[in-house]
């Protein structure tokens, strides 16, 4: 392998082939004055290898990533690297973490800021920190997810159609399910698209909570990319198949009421097959939510009381098995 020369500089701070650094990047204050970091983690080898970016926390409240990422950190698994660098923020939006909330003060969304200014809201200085003093030095990265307010996501990642070394990267994850997804305006996935940089996204539980198997399939799958790029010598094998989708779509409430589901995210079902029971809290009248088609559950909602319109069920469909 050729040895790595170049020194790297994130926010002036300066960090050589072999060493290891935490960076911290102001973005802002709150009224009370308590300043908001960006806290960075490099990890470099002695020998050339991509630059990877491993990131969570986007939305606040999405707290499974956080733990992902994390328990990498705890693990040291970026401390021995083959080849490479690994740039690690295990936490992106430092407000909304703190208040339970996916976005920032001012209700914006990091994730629907990008690429940001240094004179805007905290969400597009906290987006512009990392378009213009990461993703230059950037040649890959895995965005960590969970599904928003109730809905759960089983485990997933999404990926750019056209992007060969994107899908790439999303089969040496090996997560239960991969989806192809377009690419969201103002989104950090966009913008490094524009930058010819693929960002897979990671879809596991739901916010505000918890949950084991997600943490576990995301964890895992990380260490296979890692692996798969040569930049770490063991991940766990690849375990169970994965299955490739191409559309989604969603079942909606079509009442207000009690909601009950039958069928939950990871199962096949047929269209026509019940879902679960929206009920009208007075006894007059319940529904039974039906599929639109044949697919996979993707993503449901655990709410026990929806509104009209809400999304309840995520179906993917047209699908290939790695």
């Amino acid at each position: 392998m050729e040895k790595e020369t170049k020194t790297i500089k994130i926010n002036n701070e300066e960090i050589s082939p072999g060493e290891n650094k935490v960076v911290q990047i102001p973005v802002g204050s709150l009224p009370s004055g308590t300043s908001i970091d960006i806290v960075v983690h490099v990890f470099r080898s002695m020998f050339k290898g991509p630059t990877v970016l491993i990131l969570a926390g986007v939305h606040g409240d999405e707290i499974n990533g956080v733990e992902i990422v994390r328990r990498t950190l705890v693990a040291d698994v970026y401390g021995s690297l083959i080849k490479g660098t690994v740039i690690v923020i295990p936490l992106l939006n430092i407000f909304g973490f703190i208040n339970f909330s996916r976005d920032v003060p001012d209700g914006k969304d990091v994730n629907r800021s990008f690429p940001g200014t240094t004179t805007g809201s905290l969400a597009s200085r906290v987006a512009r920190v990392v378009t213009k003093k990461i993703l230059p030095m950037v040649d890959f990265g895995i965005d960590f997810h969970t599904g928003g307010a109730s809905r759960y996501n089983y485990p997933q990642i999404r990926y750019g159609k056209t992007n060969r070394k994107a899908r790439e990267l999303a089969a040496a994850f090996a997560p239960p399910f991969m989806i192809e997804k377009p690419y969201i305006l103002k989104s950090l996935r966009k913008v490094a698209k524009d930058m010819k940089i693929p960002i897979i996204v990671y879809e596991g539980g739901e916010s505000v909570r918890l949950d084991g198997y997600s943490i576990e399939k995301g964890y895992n799958g990380l260490l296979r990319v890692l692996k798969h790029e040569g930049m770490i010598d063991y991940a766990p094998d690849y375990g169970s198949r994965t299955i490739n989708l191409k559309k989604t779509t969603w079942v909606r409430a079509p009442f207000s009421g009690l909601f009950t589901w039958s069928r939950q995210s990871g199962v096949f079902v047929h269209k026509g097959e019940p879902l679960g029971i929206v009920s009208d809290v007075q006894g007059n009248s319940s529904f039974t939510i039906l599929s639109n088609r044949d697919g996979y559950i993707i993503g449901h909602n655990n709410a026990s009381v929806v509104s009209q319109g809400d999304a309840l069920f995520n179906i993917a469909y047209e699908s290939d098995i790695l």
